[in-house]
């Protein structure tokens, strides 16, 4: 049979169960990933820990590794082998969980398939963890990134070989536009807001304070519920500030950090404590504030309370540092 013949057929074209016993005992090594795409805010949830069903990272953890030891008793004509590790991880974009696992055996026989298994009982866990806030999310781009021993040694995945054509793997995201100078968006996270029950008096004060920057700003009232995929929707507009005033609190629907967290690159935790630290002059109730702030790409994002006193305060620290945090991010002025 010739090397690149199908290993698992006999010479009359028969299934068959691969004989190794004449091969060599070496440390073997497989590292397989997958993503399950899904919506910004099922991302934040998950990040939050807050579904229906709890603890969704550690279930889908432990699901894959238990189905990396069960591999052999799902494919049948996979070997039974000894595994020595199996690790399963998760890392975040903002619209998508990837997914990655490594099997590790001292044997006869590689630990592929396990990999590729661990990754897929993952995802098939996470699926059914939200499945009740998106049934449609995705599970896709399932493959062997990297096997180590045998007689082939080393294999890693050529760069560009896609799964499927176009659709991006975790080692290649989508890039976001280059955000528009002088732009800005606030984003008002009011439930009562949204509905037309209460008139917002923070947005229309923030998009004052940005046009009196310099800044074109739109502004939008979405619900508390709403919030994360506001969030994604203007981050595609590309401005170079986002300021959101609202649902930063401890009530069950403030979502807005989550949210936040959910596409931020890069926190800037130093700025969201001078806010609170200014609203505590005027109020021990700022404290309560879990508001974040942070870059996605070069977007500056930065949470204010939904207060008209929180938002004062917030904008009264960002006189001075909006400036000069955006000429840092954009490439330009003084680097601290």
């Amino acid at each position: 049979m010739s090397e690149r013949s199908l290993t698992h057929l006999d010479s009359d074209g028969r299934a068959r169960m691969v004989d190794v016993g004449d091969k060599i005992v070496t440390k073997r090594t497989a590292t397989a990933t997958g993503r399950l795409v899904t919506r910004p805010d099922v991302i934040a949830l998950v990040r939050a820990d807050d579904l229906p069903k709890a603890d969704v990272l550690a279930t889908a953890r432990i699901a894959g590794i238990s189905g990396a030891k069960k591999t052999s008793e799902l494919i049948p004509l996979c070997h039974q082998i000894p595994l020595s590790s199996v690790k399963v991880d998760f890392d975040f974009t903002s619209d998508s969980i990837l997914i990655s696992a490594t099997a590790k055996t001292t044997g006869q026989t590689g630990v592929e398939m396990e990999a590729l298994t661990a990754v897929t009982i993952a995802a098939l866990t996470l699926h059914d963890m939200i499945k009740a806030v998106d049934a449609a999310a995705t599970m896709t781009d399932i493959q062997l990134r990297d096997k180590t021993g045998g007689k082939h040694g080393h294999w890693t995945r050529p760069a560009g070989a896609e799964p499927v054509e176009g659709r991006p793997t975790p080692s290649k995201r989508p890039r976001r536009s280059k955000p528009r100078a002088n732009t800005a968006a606030v984003i008002v996270a009011s439930t009562a807001g949204a509905a037309g029950t209460r008139e917002d008096t923070t947005g229309p004060v923030i998009a004052e304070w940005l046009t009196a920057a310099g800044y074109a700003a739109e502004l939008t009232v979405v619900s508390d519920a709403e919030i994360a995929r506001e969030m994604a929707r203007v981050l595609k507009t590309a401005p170079a500030v986002i300021l959101t005033t609202g649902g930063t609190g401890v009530s069950p629907t403030d979502r807005t950090p989550e949210a936040t967290l959910a596409v931020l690159d890069r926190e800037l935790p130093g700025v969201a404590e001078a806010i609170r630290s200014h609203g505590l002059a005027a109020t021990p109730m700022a404290a309560l504030s879990r508001a974040v702030a942070g870059t996605a790409r070069d977007t500056v994002i930065i949470n204010l309370p939904g207060s008209p006193g929180g938002v004062n305060d917030g904008l009264a620290v960002l006189d001075d540092l909006l400036p000069h945090l955006v000429a840092q991010v954009s490439g330009g002025g003084p680097h601290a």
